[in-house]
């Protein structure tokens, strides 16, 4: 959050190890990368060995845990501070929200990109879409921005908002395919965020985690932290819940947590952020 100097800046990060790094950095921009379901059955998997070697090079939140079933509630949670009473996953068009949220208190400083959205903004679910993973439709605050910068994924990724959601379609996300395609599109996503000016520069961190975890009724999910200042191979066994997300990128993008936040736990402090 606060600038820390180790050492010289010039020196590029490794994609395969880019924590543990030495050197200077003031984090301005986030990137949340929201996968599905999966939950914490994941670390030590055979199938995810990406996941897992991202959690062995960075860090790894082990006692972490969603706010609810099924898959919006959470989302508007991460996003809102509260799930704003939903308790299903309605369409954007039964669920009307005037609540504040990290889109309006970031204005036209985030993007989402959305895989396989059919436009920006898309309020429908269609295809290997699914708007209930999309909160920022939900929002009516941001109904014009959003359809500038709520806009389908595609390459190269634009990260120069301070706040980017990554959002995979329904089978990338692990939802509805198995864990080892996600992995795969894990691979090849994040070195490309890794690679960045923005990573390289010490800009920028990465939290990958699940909106929910349908197999356990502790709704454990496990939550990786890629920043060059993490220490490499660093386990963080706090309590954290999505509300720890929300608050520590409003702390890190110098704007106020929202709702449940303001009491969460914040993560910048055990990853050394």
């Amino acid at each position: 959050m606060a600038p820390e100097s180790n050492g010289a800046t010039s020196k590029q990060i490794p994609v395969t190890s880019p924590c543990g790094v030495t050197g200077t950095v003031l984090y301005s921009h986030v990137v949340w990368i929201m996968l599905e379901n999966v939950g914490y059955s994941i670390v030590g998997s055979p199938s995810a060995p990406y996941f897992n070697q991202l959690a062995s090079r960075c860090g790894l939140a082990t006692n972490d845990y969603a706010i609810s079933h099924p898959s919006l509630p959470n989302y508007i949670a991460l996003t809102s501070g509260s799930t704003q009473g939903i308790s299903d996953d309605g369409e954007p068009s039964s669920h009307v929200l005037p609540a504040p949220s990290i889109f309006s208190e970031l204005g036209s400083n985030w993007k989402a990109l959305v895989e396989s959205m059919p436009a920006a903004c898309d309020h429908v679910t269609s295809g290997q879409y699914a708007a209930r993973h999309n909160p920022a439709v939900y929002y009516t605050r941001v109904a014009t921005s959003c359809r500038r910068q709520d806009v389908p994924m595609s390459l190269p990724l634009r990260l120069s908002a301070g706040f980017t959601m990554i959002v995979p379609n329904i089978c990338d996300d692990m939802h509805s395919c198995p864990v080892a395609t996600g992995d795969t599109w894990l691979r090849r996503i994040v070195p490309l965020i890794l690679a960045s000016s923005q990573y390289q520069s010490r800009s920028l961190i990465v939290f990958i985690t699940f909106d929910e975890n349908d197999a356990m009724a502790s709704n454990q999910i496990p939550t990786l932290v890629i920043a060059p200042s993490v220490p490499q191979g660093k386990r963080v066994a706090l309590r954290f819940t999505h509300y720890s997300l929300l608050k520590t990128t409003e702390t890190l993008l110098h704007v106020a947590p929202l709702g449940q936040a303001r009491t969460a736990r914040s993560m910048i402090a055990p990853f050394h952020l």
